[in-house]
């Protein structure tokens, strides 16, 4: 079998080692890499007197992507010795490689991440081919990880501590260009035979090249740790990166640490501190959930996971927006920047236009930073067509209808255009809450019609939940499938519900909140209990943002259905409080002056109405709050797969943190569970059952997944 690195020495002396992992699309740092690195490493070690220098390329269309996922996902806290110990013999092949005494050039044919990168970074020189959409980077954190192969030691010594810490806690990526103005690497090249031809004149310019760090009173930028710079980053530090992880996030603390102590102490042991804060993070559940959920998951989704076989793909060339609203202006943007024609339809002309100057202000922004020329934003805000007649859509491939929650209002405008389109275009009803079934009565055509729940802001928001209505046909819900794919967004799919996944979902958290107001607990300790369970924002704060009211006319049409199908729901303590908000109180939320909160000109603050109608003395334990919080959504998680309107739970567990914010370091609502334990987690949920309410009790798939020792 090929060995994955190609040793070749030309007639000058310059070895050129070529990454080319066998039967993979790209490199990664498998076990046989790892071996085949070292081995060459020594065979360099070897031939030292007749090698001139070495360059490190690759056959693939990119340098390396770093390590492989697979195998430290794998790792369990009892396999934490032989992690140590292979990280260490990866390392010290990294750290000969730079030791050799000659000039190690790394020539990136393309994209270097994670590993890749770092060993990059081992290299004495490094030259990118200048490709649009290479990039560069340390993303570990972004995993729940950290660089392990030399990263954070080589990046501290390189730019400093403080201004390392952005490509090391924040993972940015950069491009050639980027990666050539903050100096990590030293030149571009026009064309594989440039990059090539580059290399090979800076090895015969630089015959005793060594890294700066193992140069005799080298100093890193900023200095070491009693420099007056680098004491100014350590005072602040720590309670900068708990500000932003409030716990909840190891990598970013680890990262802190590792550098910190690793710029107090010589190379070869700052690599070994590395190593060990990287292995306790490897055997960790943290980045087991995140890895689970957001790499392997998220890659069966993109790979067509969800996707019915044996229907033909089918681009979108042709899209109509029914509705120049927020939704509809968004969902037009994001089309229209894909490269998809765009006609948006309005009552009057002039609102349809609307989403044509919408589209042209977020251009305007991206051409201000440098992401767009003035060219590409003409073009993409020419794709978007203003109308106010149905007659202008019948060429499309695919309708998104995004006017407000109304069932009367969508069946209008169904019936008013479904007539006038071509026999094969999909129908999709962008709504957060009304059955697609029922929607779909007015259509002459439901194996066609479809649900697309976007998100708002639709062009930062990477969900979309997917419905299938009762007749919704194979070959529909794959054209949706690939629409929302081709938009670059992460489709869902759910079964028909009142609510769906998401909505039904969200709702449990606000409600939860809302029920601790009613409960007398103070509402900072329950904006805190979301925010150290690590929820983006607290339920009050957001149902301020949302309208009070709004989300209680929701509950209302809710309830009423719900009853009117057979099924009524039981009162929740929330719905008391909401009515004293809205009726005795007249606070509708942030757009009618004020909910849970006043915003006086300096900021927001608690209505100190807060504390003189609801606040009592008795506060509940805070643990029992922030578990009360994730609780509440998980159970309500497990009784939607138990219903069948979730078919997967790693669907679930993307669309809780895309699309409602359930915190991303348990990766997702169940496997929050999972990791939670689920014999814990019953007893836990029986526990807040008896003290806080029904609403917490197990559901039964929740108990006999627990029996079963069988994770979500």
């Amino acid at each position: 079998m090929q060995a994955p690195i190609q040793y070749h020495r030309a007639d000058d002396g310059i070895v050129t080692l070529t990454f080319d992992a066998p039967g993979q699309s790209v490199n990664t740092m498998t076990d046989t890499m790892r071996e085949c690195l070292a081995q060459r490493v020594s065979e360099l070690e070897a031939a030292k007197d007749d090698v001139t220098g070495v360059i490190l390329s690759s056959a693939k269309d990119t340098f390396f992507a770093g390590g492989d996922l697979k195998r430290l996902y794998d790792m369990q806290p009892a396999d934490a010795a032989r992690l140590f110990e292979a990280t260490e013999r990866g390392k010290n092949s990294l750290r000969r490689l730079e030791k050799l005494g000659k000039p190690v050039v790394a020539a990136l044919t393309g994209t270097a991440l994670g590993g890749g990168f770092e060993i990059a970074l081992a290299c004495h020189h490094r030259i990118a081919l200048d490709k649009p959409k290479a990039q560069f980077g340390l993303p570990e954190v972004t995993l729940g990880l950290m660089p392990g192969a030399g990263g954070v030691v080589r990046l501290n010594r390189l730019l400093g501590l403080a201004a390392s810490q952005p490509y090391l806690q924040d993972s940015k990526l950069m491009s050639p260009a980027e990666a050539l103005k903050a100096k990590l690497i030293h030149a571009v090249a026009s064309t594989p035979e440039d990059l090539v031809a580059q290399a090979r004149a800076w090895i015969l310019a630089n015959p005793t090249a060594a890294q700066p760090w193992d140069t005799p009173g080298y100093k890193p930028p900023g200095g070491w740790t009693d420099a007056p710079e680098a004491k100014r980053w350590i005072s602040t530090a720590a309670a900068q990166v708990r500000a932003k992880t409030r716990g909840c996030y190891p990598a970013p603390e680890a990262v802190v640490c590792a550098s910190l102590e690793g710029m107090q102490v010589d190379f070869d042991t700052a690599s070994r501190i590395e190593t060990r804060y990287f292995v306790q993070l490897v055997t960790g559940s943290v980045s087991k959930n995140i890895i689970g959920t957001f790499w392997f998951r998220a890659n069966e989704i993109k790979s067509g996971a969800q996707r019915p076989e044996g229907v033909e793909k089918k681009p979108v060339k042709t899209l109509a927006v029914l509705g120049a609203g927020m939704m509809g202006k968004g969902i037009a943007y994001v089309a229209a920047t894909r490269g998809i024609d765009v006609w948006v339809k309005d009552a009057t002309q002039a609102q349809a236009e609307g989403a044509i100057a919408a589209a042209d202000k977020l251009l305007a922004k991206r051409e201000e930073k440098g992401e767009l020329d003035a060219a590409r934003r003409q073009q993409t805000t020419a794709r978007i067509h203003a109308t106010d007649r149905y007659e202008d859509l019948a060429h499309v491939d695919l309708v998104v209808e995004a006017v407000p929650e109304n069932p009367a209002l969508k069946a209008d405008i169904t019936g008013s255009a479904e007539p006038l389109l071509r026999g094969d275009a999909v129908w999709a009803s962008n709504t957060s809450t009304l059955p697609i079934t029922g929607l779909a009565k007015a259509s002459t055509r439901p194996d066609r019609f479809i649900g697309l729940h976007f998100f708002s802001p639709v062009h930062r928001m990477q969900l979309v939940e997917v419905i299938k209505g009762a007749q919704t046909s194979k070959e529909t819900l794959a054209h949706a499938l690939d629409f929302v794919m081709q938009l670059g967004k992460t489709p869902i799919v759910v079964n028909d519900s009142r609510g769906f996944f998401t909505s039904r979902v969200f709702s449990t958290f606000t409600r939860e909140g809302v029920a601790m107001v009613g409960e007398g607990q103070d509402p900072a300790s329950i904006e805190a209990a979301a925010m150290f369970a690590g929820f983006p924002v607290g339920p009050l704060a957001v149902l301020d943002e949302v309208s009070l009211a709004l989300s209680y006319n929701n509950r209302l049409e809710t309830l009423k259905a719900s009853a009117a199908e057979g099924r009524p729901m039981p009162a929740h303590p929330a719905d008391a409080v909401m009515e004293r908000m809205l009726g005795e109180f007249g606070r509708k939320g942030r757009a009618a002056g004020g909910g849970f909160y006043d915003y006086p000109e300096s900021g927001k603050q608690f209505w100190p109405g807060l504390a003189q109608h609801f606040v009592s003395g008795g506060q509940f334990p805070q643990q029992d709050k922030q578990d009360r919080l994730l609780f509440c959504m998980a159970i309500e998680s497990v009784r939607i797969l138990q219903e069948g309107v979730l078919d997967s739970a790693g669907d679930g567990n993307i669309g809780s943190v895309l699309g409602i914010g359930f915190p991303r370091w348990t990766g997702g609502v169940f496997q929050f569970l999972n990791q939670y334990g689920l014999d814990k987690a019953v007893h836990r949920a029986e526990y807040l059952a008896e003290h806080y309410g029904e609403r917490f009790a197990p559901p039964q798939l929740l108990k006999d997944k627990a029996r079963a020792c069988a994770a979500f």
